[in-house]
């Protein structure tokens, strides 16, 4: 169960006498503190070992996470130094560079893992050097972690089938009953696995009452663009062009299934879903060929992550940060975790991101074409 607590969505234990055991594990391996001699390396650390999964799925993790990752960690530990790697969608490659990290004294790694199971190799490894991993944007299926701190990606997901169900009707086109088109993330991506859980939660119920009609849907490996192009073509061809709706995880796999649905003169008069708050999403929600994005303020989760960094390295509690939210591993394990919460973008609310400063107002207009709708921003 979840509930929303101020600005972060809370998680909570299922019973008083489950909370009792989750506090009383946590005493016992200083999962708030670096007292204990779990994580005892971090104590006094200052060489943090930063991972991040790849470029493909989206430009956010050079653009955003690295140097809002950077400017955190030496914000609240300034005598900070940070190894900086990118795994470029390579798993393999990303244990690798792990390893690289814990060879050269790093103490304290963040790593957003390239394959949620694979990067257990990565938490055991530094587990046996005393080494907290946090968990960052997308969680490692290991028990050993120290911390998650992400977004609700349930509800990432749900924002987007709740933006599909309040707005299909506006472009059934005389189609009694809607096709939707289901394009998912990476399977390897714990996060995919949760956007479409909580898109699925929504669309599910329309599907089952006949509002809706589910006619193709797949996961995208490694979230690759071009593989979601020819998956939207593989959609068009099984229905004879005929799709109304189409679910995409995020903005990039969106720009290509649009690409796909321009080929066939259907872009614009198809709802198409988003997520990362791009620039080039932005802008063809502006154009009105995507119709909605959802935006995840990575600033407030690079901040976090530099103030549990900090903690950890100046042995101090994280109970502030974390508030007692957990989120679960496939194990069974709770893991400290900091959630914070998403946004849903369309037309209506393009301004939000640039007043929030995560886009520039010049990004966003530059190369529009003459007589596009900005909503009074450009």
């Amino acid at each position: 169960m979840q509930f929303q607590h101020g600005t972060r969505w809370r998680v909570v234990l299922s019973s008083a006498l489950g909370a009792t055991l989750l506090v009383g594990a946590l005493a016992a391996c200083g999962g708030t503190s670096t007292s204990g001699g779990e994580f005892s390396a971090a104590k006094g650390c200052t060489k943090v070992g930063v991972l991040l999964p790849e470029t493909n799925s989206s430009p956010r993790w050079e653009a955003k996470d690295h140097p809002l990752l950077d400017a955190a960690i030496k914000q609240y530990l300034p005598n900070a130094t940070i190894d900086y790697n990118n795994a470029a969608g390579n798993a393999d490659e990303q244990q690798t560079q792990a390893e690289a990290d814990l060879t050269k004294g790093d103490c304290i790694l963040v790593v957003a893992p390239s394959d949620a199971t694979k990067a257990a190799a990565i938490v055991a490894k530094a587990k046996s050097d005393n080494v907290p991993v946090i968990s960052y944007d997308r969680l490692i299926q290991s028990n050993d972690l120290a911390y998650y701190v992400s977004f609700d990606n349930v509800q990432v997901g749900k924002l987007q089938g709740q933006y599909i169900a309040d707005h299909y009707q506006a472009y059934a086109n005389g189609q009694a009953v809607p096709n939707v088109a289901i394009i998912k993330g990476s399977q390897t991506d714990n996060n995919a696995i949760l956007f479409a859980q909580g898109g699925l939660s929504v669309l599910n119920p329309l599907f089952s009452a006949g509002k809706l009609k589910n006619v193709y849907e797949t996961f995208t490996p490694n979230w690759n663009p071009p593989t979601a192009e020819s998956e939207m073509e593989a959609a068009l061809t099984k229905t004879s062009n005929n799709i109304q709706v189409v679910y995409t995880a995020n903005d990039d796999m969106a720009g290509t299934a649009i690409q796909a649905l321009n080929a066939q003169g259907l872009a614009g008069k198809v709802l198409v879903t988003g997520q990362d708050a791009t620039v080039p999403g932005l802008q063809r929600i502006l154009e009105g060929t995507q119709t909605m994005t959802v935006y995840k303020a990575i600033k407030k989760e690079a901040d976090a992550t530099g103030q549990i960094v900090a903690a950890l390295s100046k042995g101090n509690s994280t109970a502030s940060i974390t508030n007692g939210a957990t989120i679960k591993t496939q194990g069974g394990a709770n893991i400290p975790s900091v959630l914070e919460t998403p946004v849903a973008v369309d037309k209506t609310n393009v301004s939000l991101v640039v007043n929030d400063g995560y886009v520039t107002k010049s990004d966003l207009c530059a190369g529009l074409p003459a007589g596009t709708n900005t909503q009074g921003i450009c």
